[in-house]
Formats: structure tokens, sequence, C-alpha cells
């Protein structure tokens, strides 16, 4: 499975792509000899053929009884006893001390210009012939209790000795979620193999959610376990990689064509089912390309466009437009607004108000335009109007009253509990995988019923200037439907 993430073009827009990451082999060192390098590379070639069984916590496992001594398994390979006769006989040839033709081998053996030669020869075929040489017996798995903590399965900890409520506040308070559902996301991924094989993967899921809840950088983590920054990025880009793309339409179910009124007990407009959002993540980079840039705000970002219901859960996410698009044409990127304006999405049920059919719809603010399936304050009209009109203000507060109770504390949320999407400490390649990522993460918190603690994780995004939306000349015909639809629905509210 290839890695999601961003490509910069010489554009104001960014698209997904595919990351590779290839490892180039090192090429060994030009200031070696011929003879050297030849010696290196067959050697190199034969631990190929004959992997070293070795296991970096090798020196904590105690020496069995039953294992065999060195000199049982030292059976060099023929390869390296023919290696070594070609190194003797290049070495009668090329001393200028010996002869030849001489039918005395000891002249050529006894030479002091073979020494160096003749003791790096020995001593690289018996320590290959080592290190190549099957085992009769296998090596013994090393015990728990002899393996770094870091490295340890995480039931080995005694915070599972806990009485449950205390596990799940740890839980929480260390990894973001409860017990019971860090065990659950550990079953949805351990069917994906999806971390390193050397190190357990509930220590390798703790290790990727405590940096994402705690919103600290690998190389600060890495100082806290005693792992290596690399490892711990592996981890983390590992799991965020599967959240994004294998378990999101698990759980970040997308708006299907036939919508029910289901918050019609939430709100006096009907068939209202979400409102959307676009909201800055905001990135840190040393120097942040221009596209990432905007006026409204003194950091680089990418931007969030997400859709939630009146329970705060995400029913669309998208992660596509760097922080200097505007919401509106991000929106127009979008597979909702594709699917939306050629009625494969948000068609029924319909409502009869007043002579004109309504459709179920979004509610957004001003930064979007005026559709169908998208409905916005009457406010920016309200400005260039000397008059009042009580059943356009009972709209907008309507409408102002159910984005506070849906989309707003959603994100509030989804930043609350991830903290790394207030200043994303990933690679511009891996940035949107993370954020979708968090957002899967955030609707299974939703579905557990998961503690929101009065506000103690919600988090506010500093306020920002909207600039209202314009609609395009290819949009006029579904602004007209719109303005229709939103009249309709603002004269039925005052007449309630």
């Amino acid at each position: 499975m290839h890695l999601v993430g961003f490509h910069m073009a010489n554009s104001s827009k960014i698209t997904y792509g595919l990351d590779f990451s290839p490892e180039y082999p090192i090429p060994l060192p030009p200031s070696e000899s011929s003879l050297l390098f030849s010696v290196r590379r067959r050697l190199d070639i034969t631990r190929s053929l004959n992997p070293p069984r070795t296991s970096p916590t090798t020196a904590a496992v105690k020496q069995s009884p039953h294992r065999p001594s060195i000199q049982t398994q030292m059976e060099i390979d023929p390869s390296l006893l023919l290696l070594l006769s070609n190194l003797l006989q290049l070495q009668t040839y090329l001393d200028p001390t010996s002869d030849p033709t001489s039918p005395s081998p000891p002249s050529t053996l006894t030479s002091p210009s073979s020494f160096p030669l003749l003791f790096f020869a020995l001593a690289s075929a018996i320590s290959s012939s080592l290190l190549s040489s099957p085992s009769s017996t296998p090596t013994p798995s090393i015990p728990p209790s002899l393996m770094p903590p870091s490295l340890s399965p995480l039931s080995s900890d005694p915070i599972y000795s806990l009485d449950p409520t205390t596990r799940d506040a740890r839980f929480r308070s260390l990894f973001g979620l409860s017990f019971s559902l860090f065990n659950s996301l550990l079953n949805s991924l351990l069917p994906h193999s999806p971390f390193p094989l050397h190190i357990p993967p509930d220590r390798a899921l703790s290790l990727a959610l405590s940096r994402l809840s705690r919103g600290v950088s690998s190389r600060v983590l890495s100082r806290t376990v005693s792992l290596p920054p690399s490892l711990i990025s592996r981890c983390t880009h590992s799991l965020t990689r599967l959240l994004s793309t294998t378990l999101f339409s698990q759980f970040v179910k997308p708006l299907p064509p036939s919508s029910s009124s289901s918050s019609s007990r939430h709100t006096p407009l009907p068939n209202l089912i979400g409102s959307i959002i676009s909201s800055p993540v905001r990135l840190r980079l040393a120097a942040p390309d221009s596209t990432l840039l905007s006026p409204n705000r003194p950091f680089p970002s990418v931007l969030l466009q997400a859709v939630a219901d009146h329970r705060r859960f995400f029913i669309d996410a998208c992660v596509r437009a760097p922080g200097s698009v505007d919401p509106a044409s991000h929106l127009r990127e979008s597979s909702l607004y594709q699917r939306a304006s050629s009625g494969k999405l948000l068609t029924e049920p319909i409502v009869n108000l007043h002579g004109q059919k309504v459709r179920p719809y979004l509610a957004g603010d001003l930064s979007f335009p005026l559709l169908p399936f998208l409905l916005t304050p009457f406010s920016s009209s309200l400005a260039s109007s000397s008059a009042s009109h009580p059943s356009y203000e009972a709209f907008d507060a309507a409408l102002t009253k159910y984005r506070s109770e849906s989309i707003e504390p959603a994100i509030a949320l989804l930043k609350g509990r991830w903290k790394i999407l207030r200043n994303l400490n990933v690679g511009l390649d891996h940035a949107a995988q993370t954020i979708i990522a968090c957002v899967v993460l955030h609707n299974m918190c939703q579905l557990a019923k998961e503690p929101e603690d009065d506000g103690k994780y919600l988090w506010r995004d500093p306020p920002e200037t909207l600039q209202p939306a314009h609609s395009l000349d290819s949009e006029w015909s579904m602004y007209n439907v719109a303005e229709s639809v939103r009249e309709a629905l603002a004269d039925d509210l005052y007449d309630r």
C-alpha cells in the first residue's frame, strides 16, 4: 500500500499523490584497493546467500547448555575455501619476494609481505562461516522480561494491573482513548500487519497514538521512550496510512443519496442534515511554500473541509488545498461538490414548503457559495438592505445555532483530542493522511461515547474574518434555486 500525501507544484493547488521511499545502496569506499574491494564483494555475496541469524538483544540471552560450541559450528563454506585458495595464489603472484616456480610452498607462507593478506583472508573466512553456518538448535526466544521496556509488549506494562476506571483514565491521558477502544482499534489493524515486525503491535500502536494525542514530535517522544525517532515516525505513518485508507470508509460514512431528516429534533429547519466548515490546520515548517500562506493567518497551513451532523460525527472530510486557497474554491475541488451538483447526492427526501421543493442540505457560513445543497445566512444580503427582515433573522439564528451545536464543537473536539492538529509536525507528504486519520479516530471516540469532559478537550482556533464567497457564472441556475429554497425555509420558520 502506497502512502497518500501532498506534492507541491507550480500552482496554488495541492493534489494527492503517491509517496515512495526507496532505499538506495551505499557504495563501498573508492579508496580501497581493488583486491580488498573484490574480497569484500565476495563476502557480501556470501552473506546475502546465508543471512546471519542474529538479534539485537542476543547478548541478553544466556548460552544454553545444549547449544553447540563454536568449534562444532565452524564449517567453512566451500565458496570461502575457493576464495582463500584464490587469494593465496594471487599473493604468490603479486609478492616480488616469492618465487612462483619454487616447489617449496613455505617460501610464500613465510614471506613477511604475505602476513597481512593471509590474516585478513583467514579472519574474514572464519567470521563469515560463524555468521552463516546453520545452527542445529534454533535460537531461543527472548523472554519479555529481558527485552528493553520500550520494545516489550504493552500488555507487560503495569498500567494493565490498574482497576478499569483508573486504567481507562490513564489510557486516555497517554493515548487519547480508553483501554477498550485501544484494543478494538488494535484488533482492526492486526489483519493488515501495519507495524514493523521487530516491535510488538500494541507497543507500536501506543507510540503512534502518543504522538497524535500529545502533539509531540518523534524526536521529543524518542527521548521519553528511548527509541529512535525514525522508528516512531515509521509507526505513526503506518497507522495514519491505514486509518486514512483502509478504515476510513468504515468510520466516516459518506452521505447517502437518500438522507433522512434525523436531525429534525435538533433544529427547526426541516431537511437540514449537517453543517460544513473549512478549518485550517497549522503546519510546522521551517521554510514554507508561499502557497501555504494566507493573509488571514500568520502561519502555513492546509485546509480541512469537514461535514458533521448533530452528533458531532464527521460524515465527510476532504484535504485537498493549501492555506492560500479560499473555502469556496476548496469546495468546488471536492467530490462532495461534484456529486451533489450533479444530482448524485442529497436528493431525498423532499419536503414541500410554500410550493417549493426542499431537498436535504448543509448549513454553511458566508465563506461558501449559496447552493441548493448548501445554504448560507442572509447576513450579506441584509447588509445592503435598508429594511429588516424578521424571517431572515430567524433563519440566520437557526442556521447559526445548528452550526454551533454540530460542526464547530466537532472541530474543537477533533483538535482537542488529537493535539498534533494544532501544529502538525509531519512532512507535507504525510499531512493529508495524518489529518484524515485523526478524523477517523475522532469518529471512533464518538461511536464509543468517549467522554468530552465538559470542554476539557475543546480547542478553539483564532477567529478569522470571513471573506464572502461569490457564485460563478456556471452556478447561477443553482444559485436561483437555492435562493428560492432559502426564502421558503425562512417564511415557514417565521410562520411557525
